[in-house]
C-alpha cells in the first residue's frame, strides 16, 4: 500500500511572528494574573491589556485586535474554559474594548493617550461582561448593584495599566532615540 503523504506548509510573515510573540506575552500575563487570588469574583487587573495598548500604539488596531483575540482564545483553551460562560464573558469584554479602542485611536493624541485609552477599554470590557451577565446568565436587575464596584475597579486598573503601558512606550522611545543618536555618531 502506498501512503500519500502531503505536507501542508503555511507561509508566515514577520508580522505573523510578531503577533504570535505579543499574544504569547499577553497570555503569559494572563497566566500570571490567574495565579493571584482576586478579592472579588470577576475583578482582575487585566495585565494582558498592557500588551494590547502597546501594540495598538506601535502597530495599529488590526494587530492589537489579533493579539487580544488570540489571547482570549488561547487562554480559554489553556484554562479549559473554551465555550463556557467564562469564555464568553472574556470574549465580550475583549470585543467591546477593541471596538472602543478603534474609535479612541482617532482622538487627538495631544490630549488622549495610553492612560485614557486604557480607562475607556476597561470600562468597555466591564460593560461587555455585564451585558452578557444580564442578557444571558443572570437576567435580573439586581446586578446593577455591582456596577459601582466594577466601575471603580475599571477606573483603578485602567489607570494603572495605562500608566504602565505609557512607561513601557516611553522607555522604548528613549531606547530608539539613543540608538538613533549612537548610529548617527558612528556614521558621521
Amino acid at each position: 500500500m502506498h501512503l500519500n503523504t502531503h505536507t501542508l506548509r503555511l507561509e508566515t510573515t514577520a508580522e505573523d511572528h510578531h503577533i504570535a510573540h505579543m499574544a504569547a506575552v499577553a497570555l503569559g500575563l494572563t497566566i500570571l494574573e490567574s495565579a493571584v487570588p482576586s478579592p472579588l469574583p470577576g475583578v482582575k487587573p487585566g495585565l494582558a491589556n498592557i500588551v494590547t495598548l502597546i501594540v495598538l500604539a506601535r502597530y495599529g488596531w488590526r494587530m492589537a485586535a489579533w493579539v487580544s483575540l488570540l489571547r482570549v482564545m488561547a487562554g480559554s483553551l489553556l484554562f479549559g474554559n473554551f465555550l463556557t460562560p467564562g469564555f464568553f464573558l472574556s470574549l465580550s469584554g475583549a470585543v467591546l474594548s477593541l471596538t472602543v479602542l478603534a474609535f479612541a485611536k482617532h482622538l487627538p493624541s495631544r490630549w488622549f493617550g495610553p492612560v485614557s485609552h486604557s480607562i475607556y477599554a476597561a470600562f468597555a470590557h466591564i460593560t461587555g461582561q455585564m451585558l452578557v451577565v444580564y442578557l444571558w446568565l443572570i437576567p435580573h436587575a439586581g446586578i446593577a448593584y455591582l456596577i459601582p464596584v466594577f466601575a471603580t475597579a475599571a477606573l483603578v486598573f485602567g489607570t494603572v495599566n495605562g500608566l504602565i503601558a505609557a512607561r513601557f512606550m516611553d522607555d522604548k522611545n528613549l531606547l530608539i532615540h539613543e540608538n538613533h543618536k549612537r548610529h548617527e555618531k558612528f556614521t558621521a
